[in-house]
């Protein structure tokens, strides 16, 4: 065995190694973020997992072997747990809904698929002929072309955006606010694993149409080695943090503040709806003030706490409903899209898509169509 095997071997066996004992101290972890550990740390079992199999296939084991038909696949679960591990770290006493298990949907049809297309090595006797349709073309699809692997980056890459949605939602709710400082490291986590999924979705797609889809170790073995220095990270990350608190509760408001917060919110609503100040491309929190007669913290403050929203949130809000009946009005079919975000009070294309974007979870386009 070469040097290089011998140094590839120790790295991804401690990242197994490591993953494995860093999961179990998360797991039985009993602090507050119990949940939120607990996701953490079955991606920590599955990326070791994923590093025990490859050090397998460094000996020789699990090619067309015992071992091919027990080292089973479970690469499409990597997502969804990303989503629920960030979203548990930042949610109050998190369970998990009926709902939710959907997420979990792909990692069940690769488990299944991957016992399927590796039971037709039973039944495989040299010629197409030995195997059913759908076992030939299901083995070619599996096997023969990198579709579990493509599938499994782009569904870390999704995933990725729902976790940094859900930090960006929870950071505007009405009764709990996020420590800003504390959650740091969570984007860098999501922000890592996205980088990664796409590296390697490239180097598989290199490797596929270069290489003849031949396992290039020049290209696979850098790919694992990122994988075992994540597992290392995020196993020291998730030890550290196991019982930090990343979120508080916002204070309560006396009646008085409540009451003077409720006269802001209707005057808010009176001049946006009535004289629809949002209309106005350059409205800003100052002049908005000065048009109130009322203090600009004050109006922050009622924004965050009475409507649980940013200024820009709170404008675009308004300005994307009134394209809405902009929209619906056929006397406008005349009219582009962007034409009437202009006359909603968008100055740009750009802010205008952006928006719609964070707002509706929409492409413009898709916005109109919907409607």
């Amino acid at each position: 065995m070469e040097t290089l095997d011998v140094l590839l071997i120790v790295l991804l066996a401690i990242g197994a190694i490591q993953g494995f004992v860093y999961g179990v101290i998360l797991w039985t972890n009993k602090g507050h973020n119990r949940t939120a550990n607990r996701f953490l740390a079955l991606i920590l079992f599955f990326f070791s997992y994923r590093l025990l199999v490859e050090t397998f296939k460094i000996f020789g084991l699990g090619r067309y072997d015992f071992w091919y038909h027990v080292l089973l696949e479970y690469n499409w679960v990597y997502g969804a747990l990303i989503y629920f591990f960030v979203k548990s770290y930042v949610t109050p006493k998190f369970r998990l809904k009926p709902k939710d298990w959907i997420h979990f949907l792909p990692v069940v049809i690769e488990f299944i698929w991957s016992n399927f297309i590796k039971t037709q090595n039973f039944y495989w006797e040299g010629t197409r002929e030995s195997l059913s349709w759908l076992g030939y073309w299901g083995y070619v699809v599996w096997m023969m072309y990198p579709t579990m692997f493509v599938v499994a980056g782009i569904l870390i890459i999704y995933y990725s955006y729902k976790a940094e949605k859900v930090l960006k939602q929870q950071t505007a709710s009405n009764t709990i606010e996020i420590i800003a400082q504390k959650t740091q490291w969570l984007k860098r986590v999501i922000i890592a694993l996205r980088i990664f999924s796409i590296l390697y979705i490239v180097v598989i797609l290199v490797d596929y149409f270069f290489f003849n889809f031949a396992g290039n170790l020049f290209y696979g073995h850098p790919v694992f080695i990122g994988m075992a220095l994540i597992t290392y990270w995020l196993g020291i990350e998730g030890f550290n943090r196991r019982n930090q608190l990343v979120i508080k509760s916002k204070p309560e408001l006396s009646s008085s503040e409540k009451q003077q917060l409720e006269e802001i919110a209707k005057l808010l609503d009176a001049a946006m709806h009535q004289e629809k100040l949002y209309t106005n491309p350059n409205i800003s929190l100052a002049s908005l003030s000065k048009k109130l007669d009322t203090k600009s913290y004050l109006i922050t403050r009622c924004l965050n706490l009475h409507f649980g929203k940013k200024f820009n949130d709170y404008i675009n809000e308004l300005r994307i409903e009134e394209l809405k009946m902009l929209l619906k009005n056929p006397k406008n079919d005349q009219f582009t899209l962007l034409s009437l975000a202009y006359d909603a009070g968008f100055n740009s294309k750009a802010s205008f898509n952006r928006a719609v974007k964070k707002i509706t979870g929409k492409s413009p386009s898709a916005l109109k169509t919907s409607l």
